[in-house]
C-alpha cells in the first residue's frame, strides 16, 4: 500500500527516541558548558565593543538566566533541554545584534541548531527552529538593520528571511539525516541486525501504556556457547548466532520483536499471555531442534528459555518483564537446559539460594567437602564386581548431603567443574589402586567426563598426568560421556575421544538411547562401551515396549564389538530379562548403592546366582 505525503515525510524524519540516561547526560553537560561559556563571551563582547557595564551585564544574564530553569532539581529532560536550547539562541540573537547584522554572525544559528540537534528529541530542535523563522522574519521586519547587514536585505527583509530560512532549512536537513542514522544504529544490534535493548525497552513500554492487555516476554540464552568459541573459535561462534537470530524472527507474529541484549542473549516481547509466550517459546525450540552447518561441519544450538508476563508481575514495567524472564531462564538451565521455564514467585529467592550455593561450591575443594562413592559393575553371569563407577557427592557444613542435580549443572555454570573433575578422576584412579592390589587382579574405574572437561583443550594432558601420578593401568580407566553431548559437535568430540582413547583408556557412551540420532552418531565415535539408560531398564519388569528396545541395543553393541551395561537394575526380574537377551554387564541398587570407599570390599562382593540364559 502506498504512503501518503505525511507518511512518507514521517518514514524518513527521525522518530524522536529517547536516549539512554548516561548517553543524554553527557550530551546535555555539553550543553550547558557552551551556554554558561557564551554567557561569559558575550558579556565580555559586548564591553569590547563599547555597550556600557549595565548593558554588558544584562545581555550576558539574558543568556545565562534559562540556565537555572536547565540546573532546577527533579525537572524532566524536556524542560532542561528547553532551557538549554534558549540560553544558546538568546546567543545567537545577541550576536547578530551586536555584530550589527553581519552576515557572519548568522553562521552563530548554525552552529546551536546542529549542537541542539545532540538532544535527538523534538521539543529543544522544534524551538530552534521557530526562533530562528520568528528571528529572522518578525525581527527582520521591524528592526532590518539589527538583524540584517546590508542595505538589500533593508529594503526587502522578507526576502533575505526566506534566503537565510533556505540555509537554515539546508543545515537541519543535514542534521535529521544525521539523528535519523545514529537512531537507526543505535538501536540495532550490528552484528545480527536485530533489535538492541534500547529497542526492545521501548517497544515493551508501548505495548504496556498502549493498553491493559497481557504483555509477556522471553529471555533466550545459548547453552554452552563459550565452548563453541573456545572449540571453533569467534567466527564461528558469531555465524552461529546470526543464524540463531534468523531462525528466532522466522518464529514471530506480526508486531513481536525480537531483540539480542547480550553475547548470547536474546530477549523478545509478544503482546499475549502464557498461552502465547508458551507457543512462540515451543516454535523456537523447534526451530532451533535441527543442526546447523557452520564452516562445513554440523553444530546442534541449544536454548535455555526463560517467560514472564504482566499477569505474574507487580507492575506493568519492561524492566521488571526482562528481569523476571531472566530469571526464569536460569531456572531453565537449573532443569537441564534446552526448555522452556514460566515465571513464578519465589524465583527471585531461588537465584539468590542459587547465588550462595555458586559461591559454597567455589570453597569446596579446599574444605574437603567434597566425596566419592563408588558404585559396582558385576557380571551378569556370575555376579563378580569388574569394576567401580565414581560418583561426586557434596557434603555442605549446613545443607547437609547436597544432591548431584543439584549442584554439578552449578558446577558447569560457574566453570568450576574442570577442576573439581580433575579431583574426581584423581581420587578414583588412587582408589582403583588401591583396590586391585587387595583383589591381586585388575579392578576397573570408571569416572564421568562432563562436556566442560570434554571441551577443555588440557583434558587430554590432564587424564594422562593423573595415570602418571597414581601408577593405575591406563586400560583399567573408563571415561564416561553422556549421549547428549555427542549431538554438539560430533567431529570434534570424537576427536578428542580418540585422543583419550591413545593413552589407553576405555570410553563409555552412557544414558545411551536418549539423545539424538544414536546409531547413526554411534558409528562414528571412538567408543568401547555402551550404558543402556536406567528409563528403559526399569520398563522391563512389565514386559513394555522397552525390551525390544533393549534388545536391539544390545544385537548392535554385540555387532559393533562393544560392551554393554545396563543401568538402574534394582529387581530381580529386571536382571531376569537381561539375562536372557544376553547383556553381558549392569549396575543397579540390585547389586550395590553408591557407598564411600571403606564401605566396599572387593574381596567380599556378593555372588549372586547366574541369570538363566534362553536360547532365541
Amino acid at each position: 500500500m502506498s504512503l501518503t505525503l505525511p507518511g512518507r515525510l514521517a518514514a524518513v524524519l527521525p522518530e524522536g527516541r529517547v536516549l539512554p540516561d548516561d548517553v543524554w547526560r553527557r550530551r546535555h553537560r555539553i550543553v550547558l558548558s557552551v551556554s554558561a561559556a557564551q554567557a561569559l563571551g558575550l558579556g565580555i563582547l559586548a564591553l569590547a565593543l563599547g555597550e556600557g557595564t549595565l548593558a554588558a551585564t544584562l545581555e550576558a544574564a539574558a543568556v545565562a538566566y534559562p540556565l537555572a530553569f536547565a540546573l532546577l532539581p527533579g525537572a524532566g529532560r524536556t524542560l532542561r533541554a528547553a532551557a538549554a536550547t534558549l540560553s544558546l539562541l538568546t546567543a545567537s540573537v545577541l550576536l547578530v545584534y551586536l555584530m550589527e547584522g553581519q552576515t557572519e554572525a548568522h553562521f552563530h544559528f548554525f552552529v546551536v541548531i546542529g549542537l541542539v540537534s545532540l538532544y535527538q528529541d523534538w521539543v529543544p530542535f522544534g524551538i530552534a527552529l521557530l526562533v530562528v523563522i520568528a528571528h529572522h522574519g518578525v525581527l527582520g521586519t521591524l528592526v532590518p538593520h539589527s538583524v540584517f547587514g546590508h542595505g538589500a536585505a533593508h529594503d526587502a527583509p522578507w526576502t533575505w528571511a526566506g534566503i537565510h530560512a533556505g540555509f537554515v532549512l539546508a543545515a537541519s536537513l543535514a542534521h535529521l539525516a544525521a539523528w535519523r542514522l545514529n537512531e537507526q544504529q543505535g538501536l540495532r544490534d550490528p552484528l545480527t541486525g536485530l533489535a538492541n535493548r534500547t529497542l526492545l525497552m521501548e517497544t515493551t513500554d508501548r505495548l504496556l501504556t498502549r493498553s491493559s492487555a497481557e504483555v509477556s516476554m522471553l529471555f533466550l540464552d545459548l547453552d554452552d556457547f563459550k565452548d563453541v568459541n573456545d572449540s571453533r573459535g569467534h567466527a564461528a561462534g558469531d555465524q552461529l548466532l546470526t543464524g540463531i537470530a534468523r531462525r528466532l524472527s522466522g518464529c514471530l507474529r506480526p508486531g513481536d520483536q525480537v531483540a539480542r541484549i547480550g553475547g548470547d542473549e536474546f530477549a523478545v516481547v509478544v503482546a499475549g499471555g502464557p498461552e502465547v509466550a508458551t507457543a512462540v517459546g515451543q516454535r523456537m525450540l523447534v526451530a532451533l531442534a535441527d543442526p546447523m552447518v557452520i564452516d562445513g561441519r554440523p553444530l546442534m544450538p541449544h536454548v535455555s528459555i526463560g517467560a514472564a508476563g504482566t499477569t505474574t508481575a507487580p507492575e506493568r514495567d519492561a524492566g521488571v518483564l526482562l528481569r523476571n524472564a531472566d530469571l526464569a531462564m536460569y531456572m531453565a538451565k537449573a532443569l537441564g537446559k534446552n526448555r522452556l521455564v514460566h515465571y513464578a514467585d519465589g524465583m527471585a529467592q531461588a537465584a539468590e539460594e542459587k547465588a550462595r550455593l555458586l559461591e559454597d561450591l567455589a570453597g569446596a575443594v579446599a574444605g574437603e567437602q567434597l566425596r566419592v562413592h563408588y558404585q559396582p559393575t558385576i557380571v551378569l553371569t556370575d555376579g563378580s564386581t569388574t569394576g567401580y563407577e565414581a560418583l561426586l557427592r557434596w557434603q555442605h557444613p549446613e545443607r547437609g548431603l547436597v544432591p548431584p542435580v543439584e549442584f554439578i549443572p552449578l558446577a558447569e555454570e560457574g566453570g568450576l567443574i574442570v577442576e573439581i573433575g580433575r579431583w574426581v578422576l584423581e581420587h578414583a584412579a588412587r582408589q582403583a589402586v588401591v583396590w586391585s592390589a587387595e583383589a591381586g587382579r585388575p579392578i576397573g574405574m570408571a569416572v564421568n567426563l562432563s562436556p566442560k572437561q570434554l571441551a577443555d583443550d588440557d583434558v587430554v594432558a590432564t587424564v594422562s598426568q593423573v595415570l602418571e601420578e597414581t601408577g593405575l593401568p591406563a586400560c583399567q580407566l573408563t571415561l564416561e560421556v553422556t549421549e547428549g553431548v555427542l549431538v554438539r559437535d560430533v567431529d570434534l568430540v570424537a576427536d578428542q575421544l580418540q585422543a583419550l582413547r591413545r593413552l589407553g583408556v576405555r570410553i563409555a557412551i552412557d544414558d545411551f538411547g536418549t539423545g539424538y540420532s544414536s546409531l547413526s552418531y554411534l558409528r562414528r565415535l571412538p567408543a568401547d562401551i555402551i550404558k543402556i539408560d536406567r528409563s528403559f531398564v526399569q520398563d522391563l519388569d512389565s514386559g513394555g515396549s522397552s525390551t525390544t528396545l533393549v534388545a536391539s541395543i544390545i544385537e548392535l553393541a554385540r555387532s559393533l564389538r562393544l560392551e554393554v551395561v545396563a543401568e538402574g537394575v534394582e529387581t530381580a526380574e529386571q536382571r531376569a530379562v537381561l539375562g536372557e537377551l544376553a547383556c553381558s554387564h549392569a549396575q543397579g541398587f540390585l547389586f550395590g548403592r553408591p557407598q564411600p570407599a571403606p564401605e566396599h570390599s572387593v574381596e567380599s562382593a556378593p555372588a549372586l546366582a547366574p541369570a538363566p540364559l534362553v536360547s532365541h
